[in-house]
């Protein structure tokens, strides 16, 4: 594990809404320009259960509720997952940062135990969703970004975990790669042929897309599969957050060409065997202060093939 250095809230509810609103000066702390090198030890992943201390509500959102998970004390913290998995992959994560800081883990609209709305999956309409402190991964950086350009001084700090921004840097090369294919895999036919076999959909991703497919165990592999079985849940991935990457484009195009670049510290990490360092020249082209991690012998999944890497990282960098 390296790291190097680069050139109206959802929670609606009162009882998350009053939690969160007198954590929005979370102070910056002082930054780590290095974390000592952590022995990459052979991971296996498991879907852990969710520390006691946190508890579980459906918040009310427009055309529906958006499934929330809350808990520690301090300045807030948000964790967005992404395609593929959902909030259960921060468990490790939560578990450290919940010490001195309130931890907000949605499910991302239509994703999860969320409820299925039909519309709603530009990204900057999701972004209306979150606040404070961010950590991303996947689609949920997308999400992370458009929170954080319309909101920076909502924003103090931003973790991007594995994935590019649509049409920030050198997105349109990347829709070139046949790993993406599934950006287009949508439509009712499309659904039909994944009914019934969602386990092996995600066996797909996490096989292609990991360093050691084994470091993801069946147990985590189900967990999932029955996430996306539920009702609705393969037509809002394909049809919602897939479909609205198009637009999620033009409004990136946008919101960077009016507002400019994000001006608060990113951590940009990514899989040695997939973005690597390479991330933080993605994010770089819409952040002017992006720190560039690469988490060893992980792909994609980092949270679940190496989760005490990204763990130690993602901590040092919000702060001690």
């Amino acid at each position: 594990m390296s790291i190097l250095r680069t050139g109206s809230n959802i929670f609606g509810a009162n009882s998350i809404s009053k939690h969160l609103s007198s954590l929005t000066a979370l102070a910056a702390a002082t930054l780590l320009s290095t974390v000592a090198f952590l022995g990459a030890t052979p991971a296996q992943a498991e879907v852990k259960p969710w520390p006691t201390t946190f508890y579980a509500e459906q918040m009310p959102v427009s055309d529906g509720t958006q499934y929330v998970r809350l808990g520690g004390t301090g300045p807030a913290v948000v964790l967005l997952h992404g395609f593929g998995d959902a909030s259960d992959m921060w468990v490790p994560l939560a578990e450290a940062l919940m010490k001195d800081h309130t931890v907000v883990v949605p499910n991302l609209r239509g994703m999860g135990l969320s409820s299925h709305p039909e519309g709603g999956y530009r990204k900057v309409t999701q972004a209306r969703s979150c606040s404070v402190a961010l950590v991303k991964h996947d689609i949920g950086n997308m999400v992370g970004y458009a929170f954080a350009v319309q909101y920076p001084s909502r924003t103090v700090k931003w973790v991007a975990m594995d994935a590019p921004l649509p049409s920030i840097g050198y997105w349109d090369e990347q829709l070139k790669n046949p790993k993406v294919w599934h950006f287009n895999f949508r439509e009712p036919d499309v659904e039909r042929l994944v009914a019934g076999r969602e386990r092996i959909l995600l066996d797909r991703f996490y096989n292609e897309l990991s360093a050691t497919p084994a470091a993801i165990d069946e147990q985590t592999r189900d967990y999932y599969a029955a996430l996306y079985a539920r009702p609705h849940a393969i037509h809002d991935d394909f049809s919602g957050q897939f479909a609205a990457f198009t637009d999620d484009a033009v409004d990136n195009q946008k919101l960077l060409a009016e507002k400019g670049k994000l001006t608060m510290p990113v951590l940009a990490i990514g899989g040695d065997h997939s973005y690597g360092a390479s991330l933080a020249t993605e994010i770089g082209f819409a952040a002017t202060d992006v720190r560039a991690a690469a988490v060893k012998d992980s792909g994609h999944w980092i949270m679940e093939e190496q989760p005490g890497q990204a763990v130690a990282l993602i901590t040092s960098f919000i702060g001690q």
